[in-house]
């Protein structure tokens, strides 16, 4: 499926930030960029009522932050201060990712590492890879039950002995943060 782009125009008063906290897709992303995790309240982005917390933004006028850095595309966005009307080209995508690995039985890897409920590392070409598992994500449910509140060595047992389809719902780790109120949101 190819992703459907869509320009969105937002207008602000010169000087006023754009008022979005973004954070990095993860590492497995079809197309690695920036997600919108927080709006600020009455800011310009909330305003509009055009974008969505998960948006992906591929552009912004008209420089792509595709594969670039989070500081990168942090520092391209708070250039933009002294500019009345921004252009951003996005993605729409929901701020939960669901993936499917399919595993025969368990002498198949899942193909990933988790610590913490955060998938910390990716085997290339696995089975995990292939379902959409992102470097980043912190995963919030597996097969319908969830496992925000779960215990490390839970997790690690439910996944262990997880045969079949699998299906998992993630969102990247920094987001989850944010809606959970362990970290501030830094509007820029």
């Amino acid at each position: 499926m190819i992703p459907f782009l869509l320009n969105v125009y937002i207008e602000k008063q010169k000087g006023d930030i754009l008022g979005v906290v973004i954070v990095e897709s993860g590492w497995g992303s079809i197309l690695p960029t920036v997600i919108i995790a927080n709006m600020m309240h009455a800011g310009p982005s909330e305003k509009s009522g055009r974008l969505n917390i998960g948006d992906q933004i591929m552009s912004i006028n008209g420089t792509s932050l595709v594969g670039l850095p989070l500081s990168t595309c942090q520092t391209i966005i708070k250039g933009l201060k002294n500019q009345s009307r921004i252009k951003l080209n996005i993605v729409r995508c929901p701020p939960v990712t669901t993936v499917l690995i399919r595993r025969p039985d368990l002498r198949y890897q899942l193909g990933f590492s988790v610590q913490n409920g955060i998938i910390c590392s990716l085997m290339r070409g696995g089975i995990a890879e292939r379902g959409g598992v992102r470097v980043g994500h912190r995963i919030i449910e597996i097969n319908s039950q969830s496992v925000v509140a779960t215990p490390h060595e839970k997790i690690v047992h439910i996944l262990s002995n997880a045969m079949g389809e699998i299906h998992m719902k993630t969102m990247p780790a920094a987001m989850y943060r944010l809606l959970t109120a362990q970290e501030q949101p830094v509007y820029i």
